[in-house]
């Protein structure tokens, strides 16, 4: 299978572009085409906004230090779409755990891709 052939490694997403890890240690992988538009998510967390063009949300930063965490992590957990699982998915970079909302409980990346 040659390298254009090989499925994209989520955890590998932006990080050509990204901060150094030590200063932004977290980040987001977003699936915004399985987006449902309910804004929970901007309900919950500074870093999410609706965005009035395309109806569905997005976060003004895909990645982070500790102390926007927390509400990245509920952002994460209080998305309703599919079918409760999320599209928000909160990555430790140090790691590449998933933090939130790693429903399968083992910090694999729970995105369909």
């Amino acid at each position: 299978m040659s390298d254009a052939e090989e499925p994209v490694n989520p955890a590998e997403i932006g990080e050509s572009d990204a901060p150094p890890v030590e200063a932004k240690p977290y980040k987001i992988i977003f699936e915004a085409n399985k987006c449902i538009a309910a804004g929970k998510c901007a309900e919950v967390s500074a870093n999410w906004e609706m965005d009035l063009t395309s109806g569905i949300a997005k976060p003004k930063t895909y990645f982070f230090g500790e102390s926007e965490l927390d509400h990245n992590i509920r952002a994460a957990e209080v998305c309703p779409a599919k079918k409760d699982v999320g599209v928000i998915h909160v990555v430790d970079r140090r790691t590449n755990e998933e933090i939130a909302p790693d429903p399968h409980g083992d910090g694999t990346l729970s995105v369909d891709w």
